[in-house]
């Protein structure tokens, strides 16, 4: 995959509604973190891990990563801090 685009330095900590969410993990979209199909017609459309179904099981604060390179997505894992 491309490298990502960075959406912002930094998680988007969120209260986040049990339910199924698309991440972005392309940087792309301007519904960040979430997933809008910014990605389509890019370099970045049908690369694993651009747009990825997320389904949360119970409701609760998430920090869900803004910069795109995490080893654990959809969530941050401190990559920013290394960016």
């Amino acid at each position: 995959m491309p490298e990502p685009k960075i959406a912002q330095k930094g998680p988007y900590v969120q209260e986040t509604e049990a339910g199924t969410y698309i991440w972005c993990g392309c940087g792309l979209s301007k519904t960040q973190p979430f997933c809008d199909g910014k990605h389509k017609g890019t370099e970045y459309h049908g690369q694993p891990g651009v747009a990825m179904r997320v389904d949360v099981e119970e409701d609760g604060k998430l920090a869900w990563c803004g910069c795109k390179h995490t080893k654990t997505p959809p969530y941050c894992d401190g990559s920013h801090t290394k960016l």
